[in-house]
């Protein structure tokens, strides 16, 4: 799908050791958009060299940066270029080129801000254990997106004007956690997000992600859940702090109780009835100064501009 010559397209593709299947990968892609890009995060096998071979334009991270600094290379390198809209690919070959069109489209029509893939269905071949994986990630996401997500770690998405320069000075993460991100990020500054369902290939590929899946999963839920901490303070901090009071109370009523009938002073209770209450009193207090303060702080620079 070659756009007219007053709109302008990219595909972003991140990589990292993916010599293997770039070249294909490139290849797929530039029958459906103006122009190619590789980020090439330090990678040390070949693959900047067969990206160029096969067309694309290529930038190089001299050393790996992580794919969210990947990412934020090349949207920055779309919003210098002038680029309408930006589609991202990964480039281990997991993601069908050929359905750049029906992505970038949907985005083109629908009037929203980004489209995300959704990889469900027959032409799927997510393992069991990625699927339980995602749809932790996808619950935990969906905690700071206002809503729920069905895949919020798919890295097939499109990317209008708007979203580029409303996401890329926001965007902080460095490693794979960007894809959640980009999500939550979006639902703070009021871009509209949409998906579209896509095929994914995991079988006969040599390797699908440059990391331990287990060390890969954790860090990014890790990740996610600072991102909606920060965002939410009082669910993410201040319930649970709630809730360790409330068992403190509960304990230090059953202690006193027991005190009365008996005489007896449970020492231990009554020390885990202190660290209940300390703990909670000083959670629930943060949760609220996390809430209320970035709301004072915007209120000063409202007043102040």
């Amino acid at each position: 799908m070659k756009n007219s010559t007053d709109v302008r397209t990219l595909v972003v593709i991140p990589c990292y050791n993916e010599e293997a299947t770039i070249g294909s990968v490139v290849l797929k892609a530039k029958g459906h958009v103006d122009k190619v890009l590789v980020i090439d995060d330090g990678s040390k096998d070949d693959t900047a060299k067969i990206a160029k071979q096969a067309g694309a334009a290529v930038i190089i991270h001299k050393i790996n940066k992580g794919k969210g600094v990947a990412l934020k290379t090349g949207f920055k390198y779309a919003i210098v270029n002038n680029y309408d809209y930006v589609v991202t690919i990964d480039g281990d070959g997991q993601h069908n080129p050929s359905e750049i069109p029906t992505v970038l489209g949907d985005l083109m029509n629908n009037g929203h801000d980004i489209t995300i893939g959704v990889r469900s269905g027959s032409a799927t071949e997510m393992p069991n254990w990625r699927k339980v994986g995602k749809r932790v990630l996808d619950y935990t996401t969906s905690f700071g997106n206002g809503g729920f997500v069905t895949d919020s770690q798919c890295g097939f998405r499109a990317f209008n004007r708007r979203a580029l320069e409303g996401l890329t000075p926001k965007l902080n993460g460095n490693a794979f956690s960007v894809e959640s991100e980009q999500l939550i990020k979006a639902h703070g500054i009021g871009l509209g997000v949409t998906s579209k369902h896509i095929s994914c290939r995991y079988k006969n590929l040599e390797n699908t992600s440059t990391k331990n899946p287990t060390t890969h999963g954790f860090s990014v839920l890790s990740y996610v859940i600072w991102l909606v901490a920060e965002k939410r303070p009082l669910l993410f901090i201040g319930v649970p702090s709630f809730i360790l009071m409330t068992i403190g109370f509960l304990f230090g009523i059953y202690t006193l109780q027991y005190y009365n009938q008996t005489h007896i002073f449970l020492v231990p209770n009554a020390i885990l009835v202190s660290i209940f209450l300390t703990i909670g009193a000083l959670g629930l207090f943060m949760g609220l100064m996390l809430n209320v303060f970035p709301r004072i702080v915007q209120r000063v620079m409202e007043n102040d501009i």
